[in-house]
């Protein structure tokens, strides 16, 4: 769809911006426009596509255009949530074997769940072991596994992780005593990442305009950056 003009009003109707491309909307239109939305608003009837004879107008309440003066350092312009269902971005799978109280096998299978052109860095899979576990050995297929026995995990950290990729890390531990460790509950596995130049959403900032009246050059520019926040899964065993 492409459009012949564009206009920005305030809440009242007066005209903030205009832009007629192609030449071919007559000014008026504008007025016929307010009118419209006027008697949709007192009926209940707010749609975003409008028409008045052969002139078809897209709009977009005025209130959802951002105008913004940033305070110095960082500051939040907008938050949003998404109430459909996003697959894992990072995929755990996990067997816990115990053997007889004498040993503990774990394997743990990642797998990226995004386009395989992007890339998550600095990537920390944490994931639990019983109490009195020692003597670890571990072998994975890229990064780096180590024991941190004073939180009875088992941190794999993988500095780069390509999309669509599957990663293995197996680790052994033995058990020297005869603890019941079904006590000790299942913690979940957490997984730490960030995913630059990607969104989740899809969500897009299309253009920027920056303002500065000193005449200070400014550039706009934009960063993405998906990250793990609080990330869980539960352990199979």
């Amino acid at each position: 769809m492409s459009a012949s003009a564009v206009f920005v009003l305030d809440l009242k109707g007066k005209v903030l911006i205009c832009r007629n491309y192609k030449g071919d909307v007559d000014m008026s239109e504008i007025d016929h426009f307010f009118s419209l939305l006027m008697l949709q608003e007192e009926e209940g009837l707010v749609c975003p596509v409008m028409s008045h004879g052969n002139v078809h107008f897209l709009w977009i309440k005025h209130s959802n255009l951002y105008s913004v003066i940033p305070p110095d350092g960082e500051s939040e312009l907008m938050s949003y949530r998404i109430n459909t269902h996003v697959k894992p971005l990072i995929w755990i799978e996990s067997v816990i074997e115990k053997f007889s109280h004498s040993r503990v096998e774990i394997m743990v299978k990642a797998k990226g769940q995004f386009k395989k052109q992007s890339v998550a860095n600095n990537v920390e899979i944490r994931v639990p072991v019983p109490s009195d576990a020692d003597s670890p050995k571990f072998k994975t297929s890229t990064g780096h596994a180590k024991y941190v026995p004073e939180k009875n995990l088992v941190v794999w950290s993988i500095k780069s992780f390509p999309g669509g990729k599957e990663l293995l890390m197996r680790a052994h531990f033995g058990l020297p005593s005869v603890e019941n460790h079904e006590l000790e509950g299942k913690p979940p596995i957490t997984v730490r990442f960030e995913i630059p130049y990607f969104t989740v959403s899809g969500i897009q900032v299309r253009y920027m305009k920056i303002i500065e009246k000193s005449g200070y050059q400014a550039l706009p520019w934009v960063r993405y950056i998906t990250q793990s926040g609080d990330y869980q899964l539960r352990t199979n065993s």
